[in-house]
This record gives C-alpha cells, structure tokens and sequence, in this order.
C-alpha cells in the first residue's frame, strides 16, 4: 500500500487527477476555450511580440478556434470529451493568452454563460498577475461562491533577470503583491513554472520552486521549456544554439522540486503538452508518458515522496 497521503495509483506526488475525484467524485476533463483576447506584453501596454518562448495562439495549442464563437467550442470540446468519458464533468478552460485582460464587462459576458451550465463544475482561468485588478479579484472571488474558480497563474520564474529575457513585462514583486491579494479569496490559484530557460542554473529553477513552497498556492504546473516555431526563443536558439536539457536531467530536477513541495500542493502538471507540429526541440518532450513514467520509476526506486525535503 502508498503510504503517500494523496494517492490512490501509487504515485508519489499530489496529482490534480486525484485531488479532482476527490472532490467531484468522478471524472473530470477541461474543455479548452480561446476567448480572443491578449496580453500586456503583445499590445505595447508593456511590451510587443509576448512573451519569448510563446506563439502566436498564446500557447492554446489545444484551445478552441479562435473562428468558432465560445459556446461553439465549448460544444465541440464536450462531444470529445463525453465520446471518451461518457459521465464526465466538465470544467470549462479558458486558456489561451490573458484571459482577465478586458474590462468587467466583457470577462461577465465570458464566463457567467459556462458558470450557469449545469455540467460544468468549475471554471478554470489562464491570466498573469497584471491583468487582475482589485475589481476583477472581487468578480472571480464572487463567481468562487457559486463553482469552483482555478485560476492559473504564469509566474515561469522568480527572477527578475529571467523575466526580463522572456520579455514578461512585470517583475516578481508585482506578482507576489497579486498573489497577497488572492490569498484572502476562495480562488484556487495555480502557479506556472518553466524549467530549463537558456539564462538560468539550475540552482535558479531549485530557489523558484522553494519559494513557491513558501506562497503555498492551491497547485502547481512544471513545464519544460519548449522552442517553438515563429517565435522570439526560435530565433535566439538559431543564431545561439544553446543547450536544452536533456530528459533525464529533467525528469531528475523535478523530483528534487517536488520534494521541496508540501504534500497538500496539488501538481497540476509535470511536463507540457506541446503541437508537435509546432516543436522545434527538445523532441524529446513529446513523449509524454515516457517522462512520467521515468519520474515515477526513479521516486519509487529511491522511495522519494513530494514533500519530504519541504521545511
């Protein structure tokens, strides 16, 4: 028997799967939807061209079509959901680009219509610490005491040096005073990092995660950087060639982050999920299961827990 708290499938670390069923009782599946809007950092609010590892869809590479209006996608999006889980819930995802970067008005016309959906159990929001007024916390604070809200939040790194090379367009400290505010809500933040940025050490992605385990959000995401085609980091990885991690030092750094994690932070994810078509390296990310598998295999041989290390 695990003797992880947080498992039913012997896995060694807090996945969102479990903490899902736990909650909802069944099978949940997030339907992707792309609201069309930005970024401060794309319209010259802060800065132009985006972030630098992001394409032009606003990394929704598996996001509704931008053509298809959103209850479109989202009827798309549960036909292949219930094809596969015939009972499953649904948690409505808006995950392209900022999805809080409009006014009120406009984000009430986005997400009341999905909150009022008998089948969708909770809303899901990808936005960056900028794009949330007091105004807009208060909304999805209120929104929170009808569904569930998980807002997922990019931070990708706590220093500012890095930041500035992906052309984030705001510093850690503006991100630790939205975080603050969020804290005295019901909203269920997700913070997004990024492993294996070209200007950092290893030891930088080791403090992030350290100080993340101090923020203590309702869950993580770890992703593995991806080079992506038509972008910034493309450019940059042509004319510099630098050097991407390899799997296994990969797969190697997360579990030394999810050891530093507390055991109640929920991982959203421990690799991403990028269009191959898209991909320029490393080729070894598409890969999924191999990489999560490889994780399991080496927690378990070694009898490594999330949270083990976590002061």
């Amino acid at each position: 028997m695990n003797s992880f708290q947080y498992s039913s499938d012997n896995k060694h670390y807090h996945t969102f799967n479990y903490d899902l069923r736990k909650r909802y009782g069944d099978k949940t599946v997030r339907v992707s939807l792309n609201t069309g809007l930005s970024c401060p950092n794309r319209d010259g609010t802060c800065g132009i061209g985006g972030c630098s590892f992001c394409n032009a869809i606003g990394s929704g590479d598996f996001g509704g079509l931008i053509n298809d209006d959103l209850e479109t996608q989202y009827i798309k999006g549960k036909a292949q959901a219930y094809h596969k889980w015939p009972q499953a819930k649904i948690i409505a995802y808006f995950q392209s680009y900022s999805n809080t970067y409009a006014p009120l008005d406009k984000l009430k016309t986005l997400f009341e219509p999905f909150i009022q959906k008998d089948e969708v159990i909770a809303l899901a929001i990808a936005t960056r610490a900028d794009c949330l007024s007091l105004e807009i916390i208060e909304y999805l604070d209120s929104l929170s005491k009808i569904k569930d809200i998980y807002l997922e939040l990019g931070l990708q790194s706590i220093h500012d040096e890095t930041a500035k090379h992906m052309n984030r367009g705001h510093d850690y400290a503006l991100f630790k005073e939205v975080y603050t505010q969020l804290q005295s809500t019901n909203l269920k933040v997700i913070i997004h990092i990024i492993n294996g940025y070209p200007s950092e050490t290893k030891e930088m992605m080791i403090e992030t995660v350290k100080e993340i385990a101090k923020l203590h959000p309702y869950g993580i995401k770890i992703h593995m950087l991806n080079v992506l085609k038509d972008t910034r980091l493309a450019t940059q990885y042509d004319t510099q060639n630098f050097e991407l991690m390899s799997q296994d030092d990969y797969e190697d750094l997360v579990i030394q982050q999810l050891r530093l994690l507390p055991s109640d932070i929920v991982i959203v994810r421990l690799t991403g999920d990028g269009d191959s078509n898209e991909l320029i390296a490393p080729l070894w990310i598409t890969n999924k299961v191999s990489i999560l598998n490889h994780i399991d295999q080496k927690m378990a041989k070694d009898n490594l827990y999330q949270g083990d290390q976590s002061i």
